[in-house]
């Protein structure tokens, strides 16, 4: 996409504004099972909550991808989307055994990551195929709150427990058809990526009846210019070759999937925001927007870097700039960086804003969320209006007989 798209898009649906590439989702798409073309059968779990927008759930599909779900809203926004319970996961974390028995109901697939439910579920439904998920114990992903194999992690059941594991398959007789992990995300080492591999080959040894081995995801995008970014050609060609070894020696050829999230939409999506004021103080030059951590909140939550540009005025002068938002608390995007010379009223893009960023949005300080739009064959497609303050107070019951009486 261009500049002047993404402007006349602000023009046309208003700011704040998210806008996703649907050519670069289709693309990251197809680079991943490139990748991984000489494994014999890959699924692509698309991990949803990144970016739950209906349009996009619908265009993954027509690529080819399937659902990794986390709760069962998102499962039932995947049936909504015309995705078949077979083309659904469900991996959750900590839910009660009542969702997991609703969603199994539905004819999706579960998996499970504590000991405690494995036995309740396995107990009551011993005929239901489950996955389990295991936990590495391996340190991976760029900040500490989005590595989640460590051993202090709460996710997973730890590969040191595989005997008590094995004990509560055998005694509730259930079937278990995958194992499943995740290590972190912002993966750069892909030998620790190859380590932790080994260590879900040597669980799945423990199971006869298995179908599939999950492997997560956590792919690193660049951020900025440069940046370093996980090298998926170099992972698919060592992962399937170990991969498929693996299946020789089982004896049986598995299915390698893969859930990634933000490596298919990180780079697709833009977030769009005017300047409502420059404002100089005695040592900072401060460009308030027209938004704020409500809409964004990944730089304040886990110190990420968006570049931003002025897409305004691209070919201006540089200048250093604090870019701050309109919340009532410090919600500062970047702190003294080089953009062409803001003017009030410029349009501000932030890149890379396409996972976890309007899926983590919320109304704080009762502010709308913003509306969403897809770029697709050159044209702009509104996805999600505004809000509005109908929506603000939808749900809410107020006590008018209350007042009434004071």
């Amino acid at each position: 996409m261009q500049a002047k798209d993404l402007v006349q898009l602000a023009e046309q649906f208003g700011s704040p504004l998210y806008v996703y590439d649907a050519a670069k989702i289709q693309s990251q798409y197809k680079r991943l099972t490139d990748a991984f073309s000489k494994v014999e059968k890959l699924r692509i779990n698309y991990a949803m909550k990144a970016l739950s927008n209906v349009a996009i759930l619908q265009l993954l599909r027509e690529c080819g991808s399937c659902l990794d779900a986390v709760s069962i809203q998102e499962v039932q926004l995947g049936l909504h989307a015309g995705y078949s319970p077979d083309q659904i996961f469900f991996t959750p974390n900590g839910v009660s055994l009542e969702e997991i028995e609703e969603v199994s109901a539905m004819g999706v697939q579960i998996n499970i990551d504590n000991l405690s439910i494995l036995e309740q579920f396995g107990t009551k439904h011993p005929n239901v195929p489950v996955c389990i998920r295991i936990n590495p114990h391996v340190m991976a992903g760029g900040n500490a709150n989005i590595s989640v194999g460590h051993i202090d992690s709460k996710f997973g059941i730890s590969v040191h427990q595989l005997p008590h594991l094995v004990r509560i398959v055998e005694n509730t007789k259930m079937k278990i058809v995958g194992i499943h992990m995740h290590t972190g995300s912002d993966i750069l080492d892909i030998e620790v990526f190859l380590y932790a591999a080994e260590i879900l080959f040597d669980a799945a040894r423990s199971f006869k009846e298995l179908e599939f081995l999950d492997f997560g995801s956590g792919f690193k995008v660049p951020y900025k210019k440069d940046d370093i970014e996980t090298d998926i050609e170099e992972l698919g060609n060592k992962l399937s070759k170990r991969f498929n070894a693996f299946c020789k020696e089982y004896g049986k050829d598995l299915t390698l999937i893969f859930e990634p999230g933000k490596f298919l939409v990180s780079e697709a999506g833009y977030f769009l925001a005017k300047v409502n004021v420059v404002k100089q103080t005695t040592s900072t030059v401060f460009a308030g927007i027209d938004s704020g951590f409500n809409h964004l909140i990944r730089p304040m939550f886990y110190g990420s870097q968006h570049h931003i540009e002025n897409i305004s005025h691209p070919k201006g002068k540089e200048r250093f700039y604090s870019v701050v938002g309109y919340i009532c608390e410090t919600d500062t995007f970047a702190n003294n960086r080089r953009i062409s010379e803001i003017n009030e009223g410029d349009i501000l893009c932030f890149k890379n804003a396409g996972a976890y960023c309007f899926s983590m949005a919320s109304n704080y300080n009762s502010r709308y969320k913003p509306a969403e739009a897809l770029w697709l064959n050159g044209e702009g497609h509104l996805i999600r209006a505004q809000e509005t303050f109908e929506d603000l107070l939808k749900n809410q019951i107020p006590l008018p007989s209350l007042v009434a009486s004071e």
